[in-house]
């Protein structure tokens, strides 16, 4: 067991963190959050920047106050959406191929396909509002000023969560893109939060590896484990064994 200290309290590792997207866990109001003794939430930078958006936020005190939350609170980057609302959209997969029956694992995705509804650039992404299809660009800057409005204790750096069915060259692409993004997030970066990187690599053990390296070479207190991850829960397994040191993730995972 571990002991993860924020401003707003301390959380036992390893820990299940419920999903807060507008920050609200869906069908339970924050004090039945509180019933479940759930320790941390993570909510969801995209969807809060588009409703309510982070100025209401911050007005209200931050999102602890927004939400009626007293105990520690994450918010991703926004990278999960560069998948959900492009390639998973376009190829109606999630993030573990298996959990999609009838898909086949089919290698579609090559390093200069784009998806339907979003650009994916060197500086960020161009997205089209899934509330008005108005156009928002998110980018590594964008995404840390939006997070440091919201307020939450611990926030991600941006990153493209890619598909499953993305071959070896898009993913050693997006893989660089990613890179360059995380760095330009750390010198964006001027809150009191925590921010921490993110591993990706898709199911390729080497990129993995030198994806890990990176992000341990800079100066993040915390990172996450990103990106598509397989085929199967065995394939997640080997994913996890090659981002952390082996004794470690086995300790959490059986945990």
């Amino acid at each position: 067991m571990g002991l993860l200290e924020t401003p707003n309290g301390v959380v036992e590792t390893p820990s299940l963190v419920p999903v807060a997207t507008q920050a609200v866990v869906k069908t339970l109001t924050s004090e039945e959050v509180l019933e479940t003794k759930s320790q941390i939430l993570i909510a969801n930078t995209f969807h809060l920047h588009l409703r309510p958006g982070e100025k209401i936020v911050k007005a209200a005190g931050g999102i602890h106050k927004f939400m009626n939350w007293p105990k520690p609170l994450m918010t991703d980057s926004g990278g999960f959406q560069v998948f959900s609302l492009g390639f998973g959209h376009d190829l109606k997969v999630g993030k573990l191929l298996k959990y999609f029956p009838g898909e086949e694992r089919r290698e579609l995705i090559d390093k200069s396909s784009q998806p339907k509804f979003l650009k994916i650039t060197a500086d960020g992404v161009q997205f089209r509002s899934p509330l008005d299809g108005s156009e928002l660009f998110l980018g590594p800057k964008e995404s840390i000023a939006i997070q440091e409005a919201i307020g939450a204790d611990i926030i991600f750096a941006f990153d493209e969560c890619t598909s499953p069915l993305s071959t070896r060259k898009y993913i050693e692409v997006s893989l660089k893109r990613t890179h360059a993004w995380e760095k330009i997030c750390l010198k964006a970066h001027k809150g009191k939060q925590a921010l921490f990187g993110i591993v990706q690599g898709s199911h390729f053990q080497d990129l993995r590896k030198v994806s890990a390296k990176f992000i341990n070479s800079l100066d993040f207190p915390g990172f996450g484990i990103g990106g598509d991850l397989g085929d199967s829960k065995e394939k997640m397994k080997q994913i996890g064994k090659v981002s952390i040191p082996g004794d470690t993730f086995l300790k959490i995972f059986r945990t």
